[in-house]
């Protein structure tokens, strides 16, 4: 498994120091760090716990997005397998984190600036304060009032958001690109089961695919306004897109052979980023971005660039 660190400021993500406060937990993390799948009995079994304790501490891991988990067909049904998102946790206060990092140039981009798009309905779009434009209408997409958005959906193509490409500034030769969102799949009301096969594309390279597990609306996002309604989807998973010299991944996962060499990142002025569900996707179930003010992390899209 390739290496992959998180890095966390108590202060900005208490949810996850919270799923780190638990000896249980800690124990999972450690059993999962080397990379290899297990099912909830394979856990239970190699820490001699119960199934149920085993499950429980297995959702909030998963809830703060240390963990990821994919559906497998099994003798009886289906199983879930995991594995660890991240092979090394660092926490420490933005500012001594930024101290340590200065080899990494962050953008965040809020979810409204997007300077291109093609989509189909259901789809919309909502700031902290309510629903922008009109529901289920495509057009909604160009309205000016789209800069306040903090969560938008729709079922097939793309939004696109162009970065600054700041390596130009100081002539810096990037080492990776990472990209940095919380996604989930698009459904009318939410199931947790409705696999969608999202992509990314950089400066007009297909990157790769994730498939999401699911619309997710058990329980209210930790950020997601009240006036937001339960059956409305609550929150997702906060995925980190990187790539490198060696290729492409999603938390550490390899999902392709698209290297940095590929995107031609010096060749432009600007980092384009392209996220959305294609035609002929296999598991054709929709996207939902989440930005400031919804969801489980309250951050915009993130492009860190390492140089």
């Amino acid at each position: 498994m390739s290496a992959k660190v998180l890095v966390v400021d108590p202060s900005e993500h208490p949810e996850i120091i919270k799923g780190l406060a638990s000896e249980v937990r800690i124990s999972i993390l450690k059993l999962l760090r080397g990379g290899d799948e297990r099912n909830v009995n394979q856990i239970a079994d190699e820490l001699g716990l119960p199934q149920s304790t085993v499950s429980s501490n297995l959702q909030i891991l998963e809830d703060v997005g240390l963990i990821t988990t994919n559906s497998m067909k099994a003798r009886k049904g289906s199983q879930k397998v995991c594995r660890t998102a991240f092979t090394e946790i660092l926490v420490g206060f933005r500012d001594e984190i930024a101290a340590d990092d200065d080899n990494a140039i962050e953008v965040a981009m809020p979810l409204g600036l997007y300077t291109g798009c093609e989509i189909t309905g259901p789809c919309g779009l909502c700031s902290a304060e309510g629903v922008i434009g009109l529901l289920d209408v495509p057009d909604t997409f160009l309205e000016p009032e789209r800069m306040k958005a903090g969560l938008l959906w729709f079922t097939r193509g793309y939004v696109e958001y162009q970065f600054p490409n700041n390596t130009k500034l100081n002539r810096s030769r990037p080492t990776a690109l990472e990209f940095s969102m919380e996604l989930s799949s698009e459904v009318p009301g939410t199931d947790a089961n409705w696999p969608s096969d999202i992509f990314i594309q950089v400066n007009g390279v297909d990157v790769g695919t994730w498939t999401s597990p699911g619309d997710f609306g058990d329980k209210r996002g930790v950020y997601t306004p009240d006036w937001w309604k339960l059956k409305g989807s609550q929150y997702g998973k906060l995925k980190n897109w990187r790539i490198n010299g060696d290729g492409s991944f999603v938390d550490g996962i390899k999902i392709s052979d698209v290297t940095l060499d590929d995107l031609l990142v010096d060749q432009h002025r600007s980092i384009r980023l392209r996220i959305g569900v294609k035609e002929d996707a296999e598991h054709p179930g929709g996207i939902n971005i989440f930005g400031r003010g919804f969801g489980n992390y309250d951050q915009d899209i993130v492009l860190r660039i390492l140089v």
